[in-house]
């Protein structure tokens, strides 16, 4: 048989005013409005003359197509005016995964949202006076409480600053930015090679430093740094030194770092002060789920450090912002200097942030999802993997429980782990990444890890609600 050409397969193609008045489009026009049908009725038609000139259509093929150009409409009319931001099941097993969304909320914070956004509310203004006030004081009165009361109550025997306050912005890139233009503009910022890191979305320690106005003064070598090379680059140009955390990786093997204590000695000596970018920034003991090694908040500020910078959305299980606690005569210029105002966050992030403090300061720290995520037990993931691999009863898709590991994610002690049990699926009639691939087309999407030619799914990251979407989910794929 005699294959059609391209041009004949062309001139097969209605118009799109013939699409419109088909009754199934013209009802679709009805529900969706005409101005929205006719632009998916174009894209359905441009993306079958793009199949022609490809060659992916001959006449039968075409006439298949043809035949459910409506159906076609209707699905780019769904596509078109959905929402493209959706909740996925992140099964990967890492807590705080960058690529979706990091820290997930906790009720509370999602119902404070909800009633601040929905009504007027108090940002900025003072109940008692009945004047203008200030929006930062809805969290910073809970920072004080969790910071300061803890640090007072400490044994150190470094000499601590008057107070603590904590002031908000957008992110932490933006917290380092604000600090470091409020404290070091024109001047130099001390900070050793080895921490001139460069995180997730190409932000790199000497660009931020760059934008700031202040002078980037390196000092020790990539590995070893110790703090005497902190002193001998002390001149009457500095403004600040530096400590920045080594979120997404380590160096190991012949290493040498200032310890915490000899750089607060030495700003105390020279009356400078020591800023710390924590990046991650905890409120709790890490210890307490076996991670060690990295600093908290608290571990910073008790040791003598003037300005902590760190991120709500990680290891604090908050919204995205970039937080900044540490002395309030500092914290107090960064307060006044115009950046504040550019990089200031809205009542919502406020709402989010105040409920996941409150739960905090109740010692209520289940309610925080990524925190309850960090401390559930290996025994516990295992026998909800289980429940749920007893639950998927399909022939052709195999489950076995076995031993691995989860991750915090989002640059948070990138050496530690936490062991867990997962579920480790392979599917007759389909490659791994095929097996995967159909999981993430699922409604919800389910998101896994593929290794050594098997799916693997981690229930640490999956709330107990979503068990069922995932065995639905299996139960399609493999059906």
């Amino acid at each position: 048989m005699k294959t059609a050409a391209p041009s004949e397969l062309y001139r097969k193609l209605p118009s799109v005013d013939d699409v419109m008045r088909e009754p199934a489009v013209r009802l679709l026009a009805a529900s969706y409005g005409h101005d929205s049908a006719v632009d998916a009725t174009r894209a359905v038609l441009a993306r079958l003359r793009r199949e022609i000139t490809s060659g992916l259509l001959d006449d039968a093929a075409l006439r298949l197509a043809l035949s459910s150009v409506p159906e076609a409409v209707e699905n780019e009319l769904r596509q078109a005016l959905s929402y493209s931001l959706r909740p996925v099941i992140n099964a990967t097993g890492v807590i705080l995964h960058t690529n979706l969304g990091r820290a997930p909320l906790g009720d509370a914070a999602i119902d404070h949202i909800r009633e601040t956004a929905a009504s007027y509310s108090n940002l900025e203004f003072d109940l008692a006076a009945g004047a203008r006030g200030k929006r930062d004081v809805h969290v910073d009165r809970l920072f004080q409480r969790l910071l300061d009361e803890e640090i007072r109550s400490s044994e150190a025997k470094i000499m601590q600053p008057a107070s603590v306050s904590t002031i908000v912005v957008n992110n932490n890139a933006a917290a380092v930015l604000l600090a470091l233009n409020t404290l070091a503009e024109g001047g130099e910022v001390v900070v050793s090679r080895g921490e001139l890191v460069e995180i997730g979305g190409s932000f790199r320690i000497p660009d931020v430093m760059a934008k700031s106005g202040a002078i980037l003064r390196e000092v020790g070598t990539t590995n070893r740094t110790r703090g005497t090379d902190y002193e001998r680059a002390i001149t009457e140009r500095t403004r600040l030194l530096l400590r920045v955390h080594r979120s997404n990786f380590e160096i190991t093997g012949f290493t040498e770092q200032a310890s915490t204590a000899e750089l607060v000695a030495l700003a105390r000596k020279r009356g400078i002060p020591l800023m710390e970018d924590l990046g991650s920034g905890a409120l709790f003991d890490l210890r307490s789920i076996g991670i060690s090694g990295e600093p908290g908040v608290l571990d910073s500020l008790r040791s003598g450090v003037d300005i902590v910078s760190y991120s709500g959305d990680k290891l604090l299980g908050g919204p995205q912002a970039g937080l900044i606690s540490g002395s309030s005569e500092l914290i107090a210029r960064m307060r006044s200097n115009s950046l504040f105002r550019a990089l200031r966050v809205d009542k919502l992030t406020y709402a989010a942030m105040e409920a996941t403090l409150l739960a905090y300061a109740r010692k209520d720290h289940d309610t925080i999802p990524t925190l309850r995520m960090m401390r559930l037990s290996k025994e516990a993931i295992g026998n909800r993997a289980e429940a749920l691999a007893a639950r998927v009863q399909v022939p052709k898709l195999k489950v076995e429980i076995v031993d691995g590991e989860s991750i915090l994610g989002g640059g948070a002690a990138p050496s530690s782990v936490l062991p867990t049990r997962l579920l480790a699926l392979t599917c007759e009639g389909l490659s791994a990444d095929e097996l995967s691939a159909r999981l993430r087309g699922s409604e919800p999407p389910v998101i896994a890890r593929v290794e050594e030619g098997r799916v693997l799914l981690d229930l640490r990251t999956v709330f107990p609600g979503q068990d069922a979407a995932v065995v639905a989910a299996l139960h399609r794929i493999a059906a």
